[in-house]
């Protein structure tokens, strides 16, 4: 098999495993989901974490504003009372008024922690040097941990607004934000090897030749959704 080394700049992100034999059309739709899939599971950690600091989101409504402004606006969480956490709530404020201070106790927030740290490992660059590869399915499993606690922890859901349960439904929406900057959309993907397109409609060994001992190193880059190897 085959191993390409997908990179953005000069930082390592995952290896991928192949045969010379896939069409380039299968790879790029296999390398981009891929790649966004790490991206999805790196912005639920960052919320997972976040959730187990300071509970569930505030209405949209509600984010930013002071306890004052609240109460002289008259406005209530309706989901506060629903979503409480497995074993009851501690309050720990959260500054930016993103989220309601209604965090997990510590037990259940350690449930929290130790599953981001296992989801972030399954995606981690750091699998390069262990010559680990990373596919889709190792993506859904680090989204489906993620859930589990998530579950374990607020086995009565979380509001329709929470960024996490948007993640979960795949019904997450970026525009504005710098991390819908780093997604490359499949259709838009061009591969490159050895200076190079990678196009459409060929095998990959019309390109790196049919030895299946290759190992190529990648570079992924955002200008115009294209991607460069060597």
């Amino acid at each position: 098999m085959v191993k390409l080394h997908i990179k953005k700049a000069e930082e390592s992100l995952f290896l991928y495993e192949t045969t010379v034999q896939i069409l380039i059309d299968d790879m790029m739709k296999d390398v981009a989901a891929i790649y966004n899939g790490r991206l999805k599971v790196e912005r639920l950690c960052w919320e997972v974490e976040s959730l187990s600091k300071h509970g569930i989101t505030l209405p949209p409504n509600m984010q930013g504003l002071t306890d004052d402004q609240i109460t002289d606006l008259k406005l209530k969480d309706e989901w506060e009372d629903k979503c409480i956490p497995s074993g009851g709530a501690v309050f720990k404020k959260d500054d930016i008024g993103r989220r309601n201070g209604h965090a997990p106790n510590d037990q259940m927030a350690e449930v929290l922690t130790k599953t981001i740290a296992e989801a972030k490992a399954k995606i981690s660059n750091k699998n390069v040097a262990s010559n680990m590869c990373v596919t889709q399915a190792t993506v859904q499993d680090a989204l489906d941990i993620l859930r589990g606690a998530v579950t374990i922890v607020y086995p009565m859901g979380l509001p329709p607004h929470d960024p996490i349960r948007a993640e979960f439904e795949n019904e997450e929406d970026l525009s504005g934000s710098q991390a819908s900057l780093d997604v490359i959309e499949e259709p838009q993907a061009v591969l490159w090897w050895a200076g190079k397109e990678l196009q459409r409609g060929k095998k990959l060994m019309d390109f790196i030749g049919k030895n299946e001992k290759n190992k190529n190193s990648c570079k992924n880059t955002k200008a115009r959704g294209r991607s460069t190897c060597s």
